[in-house]
C-alpha cells in the first residue's frame, strides 16, 4: 500500500510540474531589502493552473522575470548555479530530471515515467531543490547609525583631539552578489524557507553586524576626513559633503572590515543628521570662528575702519596738539600691532612689537608764534628790519 501510495504521489507531482511557472520577485518590498526569493506566479485574475507543483523545483521553458536595477542568482541542491544581472525576460532550461517537462520538447517518456521513477524513490518527492533569488543591484538608502557615546579624533585643522556624538544615515550598493552569498548571508536566508534579507532589519544578525563596524569606523572616517589637504582641512564640510564624508568612510570600513573586497558592498553616501561635539570642541570652536571673523581681508577692513574712526575722534577733539598727536601716533601703532598678529598663521604667537619710539624733533611752531617772536626782537632792535621781512617771507612760505 505504501508503494502505490507513494507512486500516486510521484506520478502526481510529476504531471503538475509538467506546467511551465512564471516567476516575479515578490510584492511589497522595502527600499532596503537586499537578497529575496522569487515567487511563481500561480493564477493572474483568476486564469493559469499551475497551482499544485512542487515548490522547490523550476521546470524547463518556465520565464523568469529580472527587472532594471536586479539580478536573478539561481542555486541547486545549495550550489550556485547562475547569475543574470541584465534586465528582462529569460527561459529556464535544466539538464536536472526533476525539471524536464513535456511542453519543453523534453519527450513524454523522459519528462514523467523517469522522472516519476526518481521521486518514487525519495516518497514521492523531487530528488532535488531548486531555489532562484533576486539581489537588489540599486542603491540601497536609510541605512541609520549613531554612536551612544563621544567619538574621538585628532583634527588637522584645529590641531587638537576633537570629540563628539553623531548620529545620521547611508546609502550603500551590492557591486558583487557572488562575494555577498558566499562570504556574508546566512544559510537561513538562502533556503526554500528564506526570508527577505534585508539591512534595515535589525532582527537580522548579518545587518546588526554591518551596523556595529560602520560606527567602529566613525572615528578613523572624520580623521581621513579632516587630515585631508585636499578637502580644506575643514570639519564644518562634513554636513554638506555627502560624497566626500562617504568616501571617508568607505576606506575606513575597508580598511578594517574589507566590505568591497570580501563582501561585495561599498557605501555610496552618508548623511550627517547631527554633530553633537564635546563641551571643550565646541569651545575651541567658537573661538576659531572669531579668529576667522577678524583674519585675512575681513580684519584687515574691519582695522583700517577702526583708524579711520581714530582720526575723525582726534580731529573733533581739535588735534594738532602734541599730547593729541602722540595718542594718535600710539594708536596707529597699536593697530599696526594688531593687524600684524590676526596674519600670523593659526596657533603662532606674534613678534613682540618694538615700544613706540618718541619723536627726536620737537613739534614745529606754526607761522602766527615765529612771527611774533621775530616782531618783538625786531622792537627790542635786536635784528633789522631786512632781517625781519626775510623771516616773515619764511615763516608765510612767500
Amino acid at each position: 500500500m505504501g508503494f502505490i501510495k507513494a507512486f500516486a504521489g510521484a506520478l502526481g507531482g510529476t504531471l503538475a510540474d509538467q506546467w511551465k511557472d512564471f516567476i516575479v520577485p515578490p510584492p511589497g518590498l522595502e527600499p532596503t531589502a537586499a537578497l529575496f526569493p522569487a515567487v511563481r506566479q500561480g493564477q493572474d485574475a483568476g486564469r493559469g493552473a499551475n497551482t499544485q507543483g512542487s515548490e522547490h523545483i523550476i521546470t524547463n521553458g518556465s520565464r523568469i522575470v529580472v527587472p532594471e536595477g536586479y539580478a536573478l542568482m539561481t542555486f541547486q541542491d545549495g550550489e550556485l548555479t547562475g547569475l543574470v544581472s541584465d534586465p528582462g525576460g529569460y527561459v529556464f532550461t535544466s539538464d536536472d530530471q526533476n525539471s524536464r517537462s513535456v511542453f519543453a520538447d523534453d519527450g513524454f517518456l523522459s519528462a514523467t515515467v523517469k522522472t516519476s521513477w526518481e521521486r518514487f524513490k525519495f516518497g514521492g518527492r523531487p530528488g532535488s531543490q531548486q531555489l532562484a533569488f533576486y539581489v537588489n543591484l540599486k542603491e540601497i538608502p536609510n541605512n541609520r547609525f549613531g554612536t551612544q557615546s563621544e567619538i574621538y579624533w585628532d583634527d588637522a585643522y584645529l590641531r587638537a583631539q576633537v570629540g563628539a556624538i553623531t548620529r545620521g544615515s547611508y546609502s550603500l550598493r551590492i557591486v558583487d552578489p557572488v562575494l555577498l552569498v558566499k562570504n556574508f548571508v546566512p544559510l537561513t536566508y538562502l533556503s526554500y524557507d528564506a526570508k527577505v534579507f534585508d539591512f534595515g532589519d535589525f532582527d537580522n544578525d548579518a545587518a546588526s553586524q554591518l551596523f556595529n563596524e560602520l560606527v567602529g569606523s566613525l572615528a578613523a572616517a572624520f580623521s581621513h576626513y579632516t587630515n585631508d589637504p585636499s578637502k580644506g582641512n575643514r570639519i564644518a564640510r562634513i554636513q554638506g559633503d555627502a560624497v566626500g564624508f562617504a568616501q571617508s568612510l568607505s576606506h575606513a570600513v575597508e580598511e578594517s572590515y574589507r566590505w568591497t573586497s570580501d563582501r561585495g558592498l561599498t557605501i555610496v553616501k552618508v548623511a550627517l543628521q547631527a554633530i553633537e561635539y564635546d563641551a571643550d570642541t565646541r569651545k575651541l570652536l567658537s573661538d576659531v570662528k572669531k579668529a576667522d571673523a577678524l583674519g585675512g581681508a575681513r580684519g584687515n577692513s574691519f582695522m583700517q575702519q577702526a583708524a579711520a574712526r581714530g582720526f575723525q575722534a582726534a580731529g573733533e577733539n581739535g588735534a594738532g596738539g602734541g599730547s593729541d598727536m602722540a595718542f594718535l601716533g600710539m594708536g596707529m601703532n597699536a593697530t599696526g600691532a594688531a593687524m600684524g598678529g590676526l596674519q600670523q598663521p593659526a596657533g603662532q604667537v606674534p613678534p613682540q612689537q618694538a615700544p613706540p619710539q618718541a619723536s627726536a624733533e620737537p613739534a614745529e611752531e606754526d607761522a602766527m608764534a615765529k612771527l611774533t617772536r621775530f616782531k618783538a626782537m625786531l622792537d627790542a632792535g635786536l635784528i633789522t628790519q631786512e632781517d625781519y621781512d626775510a623771516a616773515k617771507k619764511k615763516a608765510l612760505g612767500l
